[in-house]
């Protein structure tokens, strides 16, 4: 499993428009966002990093790596 810690994610609402913008991504699978720990995981099939990290603050949260 991959993981991506986010910064920003205060609510459901934000764990939902994380989880879609990174459903978007066909080369990943079992996505789990957990709002607590600030992180996404995930099985990555050869998704670009940068790619996921771009999506991510596109929709106002900040990913790390």
């Amino acid at each position: 499993m991959d993981t991506l810690n986010i910064k920003g994610m205060s609510c459901q609402h934000c764990v939902s428009a994380v989880k879609k913008a990174l459903e978007k991504f066909p080369e990943l699978s079992q996505i789990t966002i957990n709002l607590e720990a600030g992180q996404a995981t995930f099985i990555n099939n050869g998704a670009d990093r940068q790619l996921l990290r771009a999506a991510i603050s596109k929709i106002g949260f900040e990913p790390e790596e």
